[in-house]
């Protein structure tokens, strides 16, 4: 069945269970959710996951349905708001985290959206006992909106604001650009800005990689040396993934100003033929992000 076509008694139900198993909670009709009111709080839960139950089953299982979907969702609540009193105003624990591409199992649930076509920005909480990714379930019961709005100026200007860069030997002729800040989990966010980091790359671009959630490693293409210097790039890149207590991805990727991350196959000494349409292009973005050299 549609949604559209079991709301109304689905909502019924709502309304007849609601006193019996949560007199203090509310249904609010215009909105289509169930308030609840915990302490001071009245976290909130919308109807569209109980509408989606009941549009999959037979019609006497609805009320079974409602009874456990309201129960469940005022544990949460009540989870929702200790988290509240534990940790404090959340919106100021929450960051960006740049992840490589989740799959569709592990996107379910979780504030995901694309960064690319091999990485996923996720929306998580940073405490040290208490934090990880924030749930959509989790954030409505919260009452947080325009999270975007929060944990990327949390990430870029907290988190790093004071990311170090420096040059350090690669092969006895050339040297690899690392963007690091230790024990920092967010650096991996950078990959979408890059371009302030490569400001010597010219049109052949520069190598990438993203051992670890804490260093970006870049390669600024200025010569015809990158042959020989692909394969030691990809080995450091290799051995940084596997001694990571945070790892990002061992792989390599090719970046071209306004173009999109090329993964290069893995042993490759070459890059892709430039003559080819490799990706498309990528609209050019503002920031102002203080980055210091070091």
């Amino acid at each position: 069945m549609e949604l559209f076509e079991v709301s109304a008694d689905v909502h019924a139900l709502i309304e007849d269970l609601l006193p019996v198993i949560n007199p203090a909670a509310r249904f609010d009709a215009p909105l289509a959710r169930v308030v609840f009111t915990v302490g001071r709080f009245e976290p909130s839960a919308p109807t569209l996951t109980i509408l989606e139950r009941c549009a999959q089953a037979e019609r006497t299982a609805w009320p079974r349905l409602v009874e456990d979907w309201l129960r469940e969702m005022g544990d949460r609540a009540a989870m929702a708001i200790a988290e509240i009193e534990l940790l404090g105003d959340i919106r100021k624990l929450l960051r960006l985290r740049v992840v490589p591409k989740l799959t569709e199992a592990e996107r379910e649930g979780l504030l995901v959206s694309s960064a690319g076509d091999h990485f996923d920005a996720v929306v998580v909480i940073e405490h040290p006992d208490h934090g990880g990714p924030l749930t959509r379930d989790r954030a409505s019961l919260l009452g947080l909106r325009r999270l975007g709005d929060i944990a990327v100026p949390n990430t870029y200007e907290g988190e790093l604001a004071d990311v170090g860069v420096h040059e350090q030997p690669l092969t006895a002729s050339e040297s690899v650009r690392v963007i690091s800040k230790p024990g920092c989990r967010y650096v991996s966010a950078l990959i979408a800005e890059l371009r302030h980091f490569l400001h010597d790359a010219g049109k052949p671009g520069a190598l990438v990689a993203v051992p670890s959630h804490s260093t970006i490693l870049l390669y600024p293409i200025v010569s015809a040396a990158v042959s020989d210097v692909l394969p030691a790039f990809s080995q450091v890149a290799r051995e940084m993934h596997a001694g990571s207590d945070d790892p990002a991805t061992p792989e390599v990727f090719w970046w071209r100003r306004d173009h999109a991350l090329i993964r290069l196959d893995p042993g490759s000494v070459t890059l892709p033929d430039q003559s080819r349409p490799q990706s498309r292009p990528q609209p050019r973005r503002r920031t102002r992000l203080p980055w210091r050299r070091r």
